[in-house]
Order: C-alpha cells, then structure tokens, then sequence
C-alpha cells in the first residue's frame, strides 16, 4: 500500500488545515465531475448529514481515514496533472475505463469504500509516472 500523502498529516491540522483540506477535496471532485452519492463513498460513506455538513464547511469532528482519504485523492489529482499537460485529460481519466482494475474506471475502484482503494489508484500512478521521475 502506497503511503499517505506527504501533504496532509491527520494528526497536524488544525480546523483551518480541516476547512482548507475538505475545500480542496470538494474542489476536485468538481473539476472531476464526481457526484455526492460517490465523493461520499470515497470519504468512507460518513452520514449524509455529516457529508453535507463537510461539504458547506461545517468542520468540526474529522476521523483520521477521512483525512487520510484526502490525502490520497490530493495525491492522485496531483499525479494527474504531472502526467498530463492538458488539464481536461487529468480531469477525465478518473471516468476512463482501465484495464489495470478489471476494465472499470478508477473512479469505480476509488468507490469501492476501502481506503486500500484509494492507495490502489494512487500506487498505479505513482508507477505509471516513475519512468518520468
């Protein structure tokens, strides 16, 4: 499994860090066109209450996998646009579907509730993108 992602530390953030990390989040999934019922997933599946709580900023108790998830949902957006110079390519690659997890998209394996997911995806890019390293 992949580490965390170096730029957030759960155990640091204070609730700034929290609010700027859950706008970051909420931000990619935008720009990924990820809907509420999988950005959801993808946080763990929390209370749709607290999901939506999060999502208006509303910040005030955050499990250290949920932070963990962000850290590697930044990670993985951050892979993509090093990969790619076009930025609506990045975007869109998380839809495309992908022999490396069974012909689905990385979105669908990214849903499927596990952290170890998450770090799936973020493994895969982190080796697709080493020759270029």
């Amino acid at each position: 499994m992949a580490n965390v992602d170096p730029g957030i530390r759960p155990a640091l953030l204070n609730a700034d860090g929290m609010r700027a990390a859950f706008r970051g989040f909420f931000s990619i999934m935008e720009l990924w066109r990820v809907d509420n019922a999988d950005a959801r997933a993808i946080l763990g599946s929390p209370a749709e209450r607290t999901f939506f709580n999060w999502r208006a900023g509303n910040i005030v108790r955050v499990p250290e996998d949920t932070l963990r998830r962000i850290g590697y949902v930044a990670g993985i957006y951050k892979a993509l646009q090093i990969a790619y110079s076009d930025p609506a390519l990045a975007d869109t690659w998380i839809h495309r579907e992908n022999r490396k997890f069974g012909n689905s998209s990385p979105l669908a394996r990214m849903r499927g509730g596990d952290v170890t997911d998450l770090a799936a995806v973020r493994s895969y890019l982190d080796a697709a993108r080493a020759p270029w390293s």
